[in-house]
């Protein structure tokens, strides 16, 4: 009886001991779950950005990962500065403003090709002959497989005169690196080794 008694004990022993495993599982399992949901949650939370309109009412925008938006971002840095380099009018300041926001753009390449214009007179030329001069870009090809990015330019020069307007080809190449963002460049970019493949004349309209 007493034998039977301790078999009794030891059993009750090992049942308590393997409803203490499930248990002590159960709330490791418990605890595991809530921590993964409210990192997901926290996640969440950091994604979105709240915007205060005039102080009256509240909007909610999603803000995106910024790699997604990095090749859009490079191709707009790339437009926006041949657009300024290339968009020039027959006034001075005009010309010199324009350069000097699209050399923030870009490292000293593009100031030595813009030196190299101006001791050829160009500049010159477009405000003696008072001449506008404006680009359209065709496409830009951006390789994001190597760093810096490898990029190609193509684009139309418009030259328009008193009587006629020079369509003239355009093709660049440089390359691009991440840099700072700031007022001055919004897109956090450089443009390195920036290079003139082609600048040649392709029709002549008549006004």
């Amino acid at each position: 009886m007493e034998f039977k008694s301790l078999k009794n004990i030891e059993s009750s022993f090992k049942q308590l001991r393997l409803f203490s495993i499930i248990f002590l599982c159960l709330c490791a399992t418990m605890m595991g779950y809530s921590v993964w949901k409210a990192y997901n949650f926290a996640e969440a939370q950091r994604q979105k950005i709240y915007i205060l309109d005039e102080g009256k009412s509240l909007m909610l925008a999603l803000s995106q990962d910024l790699s997604q938006n990095r090749p859009v971002e490079a191709k707009e840095h790339i437009k926006r500065f041949h657009e300024l380099f290339y968009t020039l009018s027959p006034d001075k300041s005009a010309i010199e403003g324009n350069i000097k926001r699209a050399l923030f753009l870009s490292d000293r390449t593009a100031f030595n090709h813009y030196r190299d214009l101006s001791e050829k007179g160009y500049y010159n030329r477009i405000i003696s002959g008072n001449i506008n001069q404006r680009i359209e870009i065709d496409s830009v090809t951006c390789n994001f497989d190597v760093y810096p990015y490898d990029v190609m330019t193509y684009g139309r020069q418009y030259i328009i005169r008193e009587k006629n307007i020079t369509e003239r080809s355009l093709i660049t190449v440089s390359k691009l690196q991440n840099s700072v963002r700031s007022d001055n460049n919004p897109h956090g970019f450089i443009l390195e080794g920036f290079t003139v493949l082609e600048n040649r004349d392709i029709r002549v309209l008549d006004r």
